[in-house]
């Protein structure tokens, strides 16, 4: 899927700006944000150049932004059984150094609601999140549990296969799953949190 709406969006630009831009009808740039129309390379090139993207990123290829780094998306939610880059729940974006992406890792970055991980996250912050199946006892995760939206808990594997899902917050319980729990749900790890980002009002 490509890039073409959610870097609109980002910039600010309504499609009757970016059409214009683009030298295109508004109604065939619709298709080329959607997938139904195919643009001419220039034009896929000319939008490139104007959000200051590679043209890999711009069609969903890969992360890469810019020379300096790469820049992932802050999702509001992570509904489960929805590929990430489908997720157009865009709040904002961050930038990481581009050494995080070696190796073919990816990332996504999350908002943290509700207090359940309070006092180490509060509502509004930013998680970096390394997408992977699977983490080590403790660490901090995007967890979905039942098939639903994604949740930020601290991860502990048990000896018995079981999975306990700990909220920092003591006013809310862990909650253990037993192996056939985890796979009858289900319950699986989305990634694991490898940056916390806070911005500071005024």
């Amino acid at each position: 899927m490509n890039r073409i709406k959610e870097l609109r969006n980002q910039n600010n630009l309504k499609q009757a700006e970016l059409a214009k831009l683009l030298n295109v009808s508004p109604a065939a740039l619709s298709g080329y944000e959607t997938g139904k129309f195919e643009a001419e390379l220039i034009t896929y090139e000319k939008m490139a150049k104007i959000f200051d993207v590679s043209l890999d990123y711009l069609l969903g290829r890969d992360a890469a932004h810019s020379s300096e780094g790469i820049r992932i998306p802050v999702l509001g939610s992570v509904p489960a059984g929805i590929p990430i880059e489908a997720i157009e729940d865009i709040v904002d974006w961050e930038d990481l150094p581009k050494s995080m992406a070696t190796g073919g890792r990816e990332y996504f970055a999350l908002q943290v609601k509700g207090d359940s991980m309070w006092p180490d996250y509060l509502p509004g912050d930013t998680v970096i999140v390394r997408k992977q199946p699977t983490c080590q006892s403790g660490e901090d995760c995007v967890v979905y549990v039942n098939g639903y939206e994604a949740t930020l808990k601290q991860v502990r594997l048990n000896d018995d296969h079981s999975l306990t899902i700990v909220p920092r917050n003591q006013l809310y319980p862990p909650r253990t799953y037993s192996p056939e729990e985890i796979e009858s749900l289900p319950v699986s790890i989305a990634g694991v949190v490898v940056e916390l980002r806070r911005k500071i009002k005024k």
